[in-house]
């Protein structure tokens, strides 16, 4: 064990009224699990954690720890917060690799999960559990989603998503990878072959457009795209990314380590109105990624971006907007150019399916329980609430899994 961890977790002052589990979007016992791990109980610490989130491992890798627990620790107020993420991750690992995780007696009762992005594991983890007969249908080669194919291995080791891939197998999840769900099978087809329930955490693949000229270039790509497989991409030396959030950033990182020598960031505004956490600008900033603000791309050409500039206009009232200068026009040279403007959700499995409503922007519709308008078929995750955080998504996947759980029941008892 580093001896940062243990020092770590003696800083804790284990508050009765702990307001870092308060702003854990789970609700993770902190102060309890910390000090376990001092009491030498460690594996009873990584039980507690792995039952709250079984996603925990990873949570503590890629969560914006900097605006939830860490960010919310008493001693962060004069001085620096107890590293909280660097505790979990290595009590979460060590459980993953050292415990054995008992279930309930089989149920034979068959649940489908499209999808095996954050939502998907967790409600695959959960009814397994329990003692459902589990399927996980994955339209990639590996489980994961976006977790292994949106982040990156430096701020992702997938060596992790294969221990939970060991250990889903370990309690009797069957996966079938390499299957998309629409085309060949689709939600009649899973209702026939007697799933008493099925759910959809397919993420969101499809990557937003700017809508500008020159966007079907050879040299221009998608963030969500480019990091599924970012070794086949020849970007040159000069990489312009265009995006102001987390993923644009894990996208500059990533062109830097692949050998790319000079990586931008293009944005409309300042780096201060970024959507990208504090934490993920600084490192992208350590890696040597430049930032162009006030530039709003018009225009993708062979020599690089047509943008024009923008400025910061604040009234009386205090009312800021963005505003185009006339006559600003010029062209940022790049090599290659990477849009990250978000993504939405695929149509392949709704166009094939009657029953599931969607919202105006293709998302699914569902209530607090992930129940959506066709019965027996529940969401959750990116596919529900567009792009959000890994941790968000089980949260309100946790819940999904209970209302699964006691609709199977409910119908069995009638």
């Amino acid at each position: 064990m580093g001896n940062h961890i243990v020092e770590e977790a003696k800083r804790c002052m284990q508050c009765k009224n702990p307001k870092c589990k308060q702003g854990c979007p789970v609700n993770t016992s902190i102060p309890e699990v910390i000090q376990l791990l001092l009491d030498s109980e460690i594996k009873q610490a990584g039980e507690i954690l792995f039952n709250n989130n079984p996603l925990s491992v990873i949570c503590s890798l890629v969560c914006p720890h900097e605006n939830q627990c860490e960010g919310n620790c008493i001693l962060g107020i004069k001085g620096s917060p107890v590293q909280i993420s660097s505790i979990e991750h290595y009590i979460s690992n060590y459980y993953l690799n050292s415990s054995s995780i008992d279930k309930n007696k089989r149920l034979n009762k068959k649940v489908a999960i499209i999808g095996s992005g954050p939502a998907g594991i967790t409600i695959a983890f959960m009814l397994s559990l329990k003692g459902y007969d589990v399927t996980i249908f994955e339209a990639h080669d590996k489980i994961g989603g976006v977790l292994r194919y949106g982040i990156p291995e430096f701020r992702l080791p997938k060596i992790i998503l294969d221990k939970l891939k060991d250990k889903l197998i370990e309690l009797g999840v069957k996966i079938r990878p390499n299957t998309l769900i629409g085309p060949v099978i689709n939600i009649d087809t899973l209702n026939r072959d007697g799933y008493e329930a099925i759910f959809i955490g397919t993420g969101v693949w499809n990557p937003n457009t700017l809508n500008i000229k020159g966007e079907s270039l050879g040299h221009v790509h998608y963030a969500i795209d480019y990091l599924k497989n970012p070794s086949v991409y020849d970007l040159g030396e000069k990489v312009c990314v265009i995006g102001a959030g987390n993923v644009a950033m894990d996208v500059a990182r990533t062109a830097i380590r692949r050998g790319c020598k000079d990586v931008y960031i293009m944005y409309r505004k300042d780096i201060c109105d970024m959507s990208a956490t504090n934490y993920e600008i600084e490192y992208a900033k350590i890696d040597g990624v430049k930032f162009e603000t006030f530039k709003t791309p018009i225009e993708f050409v062979d020599e690089g971006v047509k943008y024009i500039r923008t400025k910061k206009i604040e009234d009386e009232s205090g009312n800021i907007t963005f505003v185009t200068m006339e006559e600003s026009e010029d062209i940022f040279r790049a090599d290659s150019i990477i849009v990250a403007v978000s993504q939405g959700p695929k149509s392949n499995i709704v166009s094939t399916s009657k029953g599931i409503n969607l919202n105006k922007y293709g998302l699914v519709i569902t209530d607090s329980l992930g129940r959506t308008t066709r019965d027996g078929v529940f969401a959750s995750g990116d596919v529900v609430t567009g792009a959000k955080t890994v941790v968000e998504a089980v949260n309100v996947s946790k819940k999904v899994a209970m209302a699964i759980d006691e609709y199977i029941m409910k119908k069995y008892e009638k």
